[in-house]
């Protein structure tokens, strides 16, 4: 996994337009204008970690929990938080269950063999070789590609917060069982349950910070793929810029020429070098305005 901003600089795909910076502004600042650019690879790994800033042509990048370590970190655990949740409310019932017919024993066992399996095909190398040789011999399809990358990063997510919550659970009874302290396992139960809420906000500012896009320097263009905008910069009034992780989320300020409101992304989550060479832009374009 890639910890930095993933961009590609493609000099040879120029997107082409059917609106430029001329009598309609607000047209060119429009959500979903249909100007076409070059492609965002599929393959991070096809994308290189630092953005090519020589030359003129377009830098693409994508920012997802494949290429963003700060995406990956709160998707993980959000869904983590989510599966180690029902897990541990699913065994607590089955282990009850099994007491009346002393078959708790088979019941942990069996959760530890699946908790070990896990841990083999997350630390293992060739993960994807390894799936594929189970789901030889196993009568159900398993994911494969990016599907497969996700399983393991909810995988991975899951037993981290399955542990936290284990271990607060124990905490608790423990100080309630010795009596350490007089609110007993309260404080501890409580924040096992806060876990859920902030999952549900890691979930959605992961959502936040993915996107998809690609800026053309010469266009002083961004495109956004998912979903599909164009923001025109010369449009752009200020900018203002703030890091998460290694995510920048740029905020827009748009012009409003003879008071038309243009439409667009007030907030953008970009690489850092995307960031820079937007600011850049922006200025040079408020200069030129002013001369």
């Amino acid at each position: 996994m890639e910890e930095d901003a993933n961009a590609q600089s493609n000099s040879s795909a120029t997107p082409s337009t059917d609106a430029g910076s001329g009598s309609n502004p607000q047209a060119n600042g429009e959500q979903g204008a249909s100007r076409g650019a070059a492609p965002v690879p599929d393959d991070p790994d096809g994308v290189d970690s630092e953005p090519d800033r020589s030359g003129d042509g377009p830098i693409q990048w994508r920012r997802d929990a494949s290429t963003s370590r700060t995406v990956w970190l709160l998707w993980s655990l959000g869904v983590g938080t989510f599966f180690a949740t029902i897990s541990i409310i699913v065994f607590w019932r089955v282990y009850d269950l099994a007491g009346q017919t002393a078959g708790q024993p088979i019941v942990v066992a069996f959760t530890a063999a699946l908790v070990v399996t896990t841990l083999v095909l997350i630390l293992a190398g060739n993960t994807e070789q390894r799936v594929r040789a189970l789901a030889d011999s196993l009568p159900v399809p398993l994911p494969s590609g990016r599907g497969l990358e996700r399983a393991i990063d909810a995988a991975t997510g899951t037993l981290i917060m399955a542990s936290v919550i284990a271990l607060l659970m124990l905490v608790g009874r423990y100080v309630s069982q010795n009596e350490l302290l007089v609110t007993g396992a309260g404080p501890f139960t409580g924040l096992a349950a806060l876990l859920i809420p902030l999952a549900l906000v890691a979930l959605v500012l992961a959502s936040f910070l993915r996107s998809i896009g690609a800026l053309d320097r010469e266009e002083r263009a961004i495109y956004l793929y998912d979903p599909e905008q164009a923001i025109d910069l010369r449009l752009i009034e200020s900018v203002s810029s703030r890091q998460i992780g290694d995510t920048v989320v740029l905020t827009l300020e748009y012009a409003q020429p003879d008071g038309t409101y243009v439409a667009g992304p007030r907030r953008l989550a970009v690489p850092p070098a995307v960031a820079t060479e937007v600011e850049e832009l922006v200025a040079s374009s408020r200069t030129e305005s002013a001369a």
